[in-house]
């Protein structure tokens, strides 16, 4: 007697095993969650940014009048930065939430960034996942994946991270590791290498943000509140830095649930998009694999599970992504 094979069950015993087997990602030592005023400060948004449980928590929200954010209040070569967020829920359209590293205020035609974006979406569909990764103004030559998750990231917090080291980039979610960005070589010109700021925003992303711009906030919903909790902002510089560089070794374990993860979750990888870029960018290791996407860079399977998702839309936008 045969079983049937579920890849998302195989993902979710290979994810059990995984957070059973190993200690949460990545080991490193003397990593504390601070207060909001132990660390960060408000860039913009006035009350639409507020403090909960003496500034553990904090809330930052977008309504008609404005967005709002808050930055480090220090800048970081290298280092390990995470937050606990919570997404907002329903009709979330044109809305985008991103937890990011940047230096574009300190060198503005140079700078560099690494970006988590959470991309809203209308009623039914789920939040996208969006990482960049640019470096020395290298915004024109994107370096965007795209991915599905999991879980429901409205219903509950989940952990979000970045380890930045000289040579690697890895992006976490919930300890697992969903991408890893490798220097090229010491004269890679787009590997960030100058000191960044830790940001945290949320605005309206109308033009772009939902199935290229078709559908957009709608403030009848608002206000929209992301929620921040359990922040870190752990500097891998001097007596740090073997620590870090240690963490930045993928584990057998830990490669083998980030293939998973992508396999099954990753919906646009800008080295398999053939019309942008017709000869892949050089950190590109592609093979076989690249028959899994369209030529657009969109995975084959996420199109087909898109399809046989769809439901009558009866409201009064159609389920956008």
């Amino acid at each position: 007697m045969f079983c049937s094979y579920s890849p998302k069950l195989f993902f979710f015993l290979l994810l059990h095993l995984f957070l059973a087997s190993t200690e949460p990602i990545p080991s490193l030592p003397n990593v504390e969650k601070l207060s909001f005023h132990e660390g960060y400060t408000q860039i913009f948004g006035d009350s639409n940014l507020m403090l909960h449980h003496e500034g553990k928590k904090v809330h930052i929200s977008l309504n008609e009048r404005t967005g709002s954010g808050f930055r480090s209040q220090e800048s970081y070569l290298y280092g390990f930065f995470s937050a606990s967020i919570k997404l907002p829920s329903d009709y979330t359209a044109g809305v985008v939430v991103a937890f990011y590293m940047s230096n574009g205020d300190v060198y503005e035609k140079t700078h560099d960034e690494l970006d988590f974006e959470f991309l809203g979406n209308v009623r039914g569909r789920d939040w996208r996942v969006q990482t960049n990764v640019y470096g020395n103004g290298s915004t024109s030559i994107g370096r965007e994946e795209r991915y599905g998750l999991w879980f429901d990231p409205t219903e509950d917090f989940h952990q979000y991270s970045i380890l930045w080291t000289y040579d690697t980039i890895i992006f976490y979610v919930d300890d697992i590791p969903i991408r890893e960005v490798k220097r090229v070589s010491s004269r890679d010109v787009y590997f960030p290498l100058k000191p960044m700021s830790l940001y945290a925003t949320i605005w309206d992303g109308s033009t772009w943000a939902t199935s290229g711009g078709r559908y957009k906030v709608n403030y009848k919903y608002a206000p929209f509140i992301a929620e921040f909790t359990d922040l870190v902002l752990h500097s891998c510089a001097t007596h740090h830095a073997l620590a870090c560089a240690s963490a930045s070794v993928l584990s057998p374990e830990q490669r083998l649930a980030m293939e998973s993860f992508r396999r099954r979750y990753m919906t646009y990888g800008y080295c398999y998009d053939r019309i942008r870029y017709a000869v892949p960018l050089a950190e590109c290791n592609v093979g076989p694999e690249k028959e899994l996407f369209l030529m657009s860079g969109e995975s084959r399977a996420y199109e087909r599970r898109h399809r046989m998702k769809r439901r009558p839309w009866r409201g009064t936008a159609d389920p956008g992504f």
